[in-house]
């Protein structure tokens, strides 16, 4: 009788117990399940500008327009024609400033009538201070020239000086496209005393780099 009565105590222990796990098994009971953290979205980094490299020697011509301004020239417009002729020079690239030197050599077609003068050529030997922009170069450039000209009274060669603004454009390693204008002043032509010449040039220019 007392193990009837024990053997009954202990199945209504066990019975929960079972009964429990079997939810378990079943799914009833289930632990939470931590969702994933999202994954990092990787962010591009900010584009930056590379400049070009500048240095090196270079060769080319350059095709434009000039105007001369003097008050010994009489005429009722201001002389003026096309210029043309070639330049060679050198590069060097510090990184975001570039220096360089150049020799250049314009013919003309320029005259003026009264009094009666031929400008025959132009001779200039120039110093360049650029900015690498990548592709583009703005610079400014000074120097001195030396005009030839012929013609009474003006028959001779003169020395003066130039200043001016260039920009040049890198379309490949080794062809550069640019633009120039250069205002010259020259005192005293073909040693006239009280004859001075103002002449501003515009020139389209084509380098090959090497």
């Amino acid at each position: 009788m007392k193990t009837t009565t024990k053997f009954a105590r202990t199945s209504m222990l066990v019975a929960p117990l079972a009964l429990a796990a079997g939810m378990a098994s079943a799914g009833g009971m289930t632990e939470p399940v931590a969702e994933p953290a999202p994954a990092p979205v990787a962010v591009a980094p900010a584009p930056v500008m590379m400049g070009n490299d500048w240095t090196g020697f270079y060769a080319g011509g350059q095709l434009g327009y000039g105007q001369l301004d003097s008050d010994a020239i009489t005429d009722s417009d201001d002389p003026n024609g096309a210029i043309y002729g070639v330049h060679a020079g050198y590069n060097y690239d510090l990184g975001s400033i570039v220096l360089g030197g150049e020799v250049d050599f314009d013919l003309t077609n320029i005259e003026a009538d009264a009094p009666a003068t031929e400008v025959d050529s132009v001779a200039r030997l120039k110093a360049k201070l650029g900015y690498d922009a990548g592709q583009f170069m703005p610079y400014v450039t000074a120097g001195v020239a030396r005009v030839e000209t012929s013609g009474t009274p003006l028959d001779g060669d003169t020395d003066g000086s130039f200043a001016g603004l260039g920009l040049s454009y890198m379309m490949s390693d080794s062809l550069i496209l640019g633009g120039e204008v250069l205002q010259h002043q020259f005192e005293d032509v073909a040693d006239n005393d009280g004859i001075d010449v103002d002449a501003t040039t515009l020139s389209l220019r084509a380098s090959f780099k090497f």
